[in-house]
């Protein structure tokens, strides 16, 4: 299945209050997405931090998305898990409060075989009707989609496409071999959008697009009007700015940049920590330098 979703895919962080998740705070940072210009957010996406969230919160944020956003950006839901009953079931939730469509992580720490993950992703394709996209992260999660296990990913009907962010663009390219006109990549590594979609992706799933929307959107439409010496320019003024989104683990700098551009995203929970000093200097140095302007 192509076509289900494109463009500019922001992982949103979860702003989180001294009550619990601060939603209100968590709507005008969708606002800020659909201003400049993104196609899609995904909630409860690694960046999400979902891992430390009860299933109420889940359960809460989600419905709030959909409810006030649905139809004018799309809504794409994290639902993966190690364990393949919980994401069936969070798949099944996200699909009857409104979700657009399923982001799925592979399996983490169980570091199960090619034939476990294919059994795992047919399993929730079987379990809803939503279009369904597998996540390769295999720095986090041991695991790592193989070409071929896409190519037979691409063999169930509502499998959607694959985020890819296993950072090996040689594998990248093999995969998209495989998959092309049967799945749709997604990018899911800042410092690898361009080569991503110029080999064919139909998107990015990114972390600094929270901040930067509109540059992460003229990026992409200027490589899909084969503007690549124009799209270049704008990657490589990104890539500073992209660099400092990962100075310490994902999600603690863009949950300090979004505060820094005048939202109250609050901070990581344990066992996150907030940005260190040094680092919020020089974060605020590069967004600064990429003339960003929050609210």
């Amino acid at each position: 299945m192509t076509g289900c979703f494109k463009g500019i895919i922001t992982a949103m962080v979860t702003p989180f209050d001294d009550k619990g998740v601060n939603l209100k705070e968590f709507g005008r940072m969708i606002e800020y997405q659909i201003e400049g210009g993104a196609d899609a957010v995904v909630v409860l996406g690694t960046t999400g931090e979902p891992a430390t969230m009860t299933e109420e919160e889940k359960t809460e944020t989600i419905e709030y998305a959909v409810k006030n956003f649905k139809g004018r950006i799309k809504i794409i839901v994290g639902t993966g898990s190690n364990d393949t009953k919980k994401a069936v079931a969070a798949s099944i939730r996200a699909e009857k409060l409104g979700a657009d469509g399923v982001l799925v992580v592979t399996p983490y720490y169980n570091k199960c075989t090619q034939e476990g993950l294919y059994l795992y992703y047919k399993a929730i394709c079987d379990s809803v009707n939503l279009p369904v996209i597998a996540y390769n992260v295999p720095s986090r999660t041991a695991v790592n989609i193989l070409p071929e296990t896409c190519e037979k990913l691409a063999d169930i009907p509502n499998m959607a496409g694959i985020k890819e962010a296993s950072g090996n663009m040689a594998q990248v390219v093999e995969t998209m071999r495989r998959i092309r006109g049967k799945l749709d990549l997604f990018s899911g590594e800042d410092f690898l959008n361009l080569p991503m979609l110029a080999i064919g992706g139909a998107g990015l799933i990114s972390v600094t697009s929270n901040i930067a929307p509109a540059l992460m959107k003229r990026m992409y439409d200027l490589v899909k009007s084969n503007k690549l010496d124009e799209a270049n320019e704008v990657q490589d003024f990104l890539l500073p700015l992209e660099d400092a989104c990962f100075y310490e683990v994902n999600p603690i700098p863009i949950k300090a940049a979004y505060n820094m551009l005048g939202f109250n995203a609050g901070v990581p929970r344990p066992p996150l920590t907030e940005m260190s000093e040094a680092n919020k200097i020089r974060l605020l140095k590069e967004i600064e330098r990429a003339g960003l302007k929050g609210v």
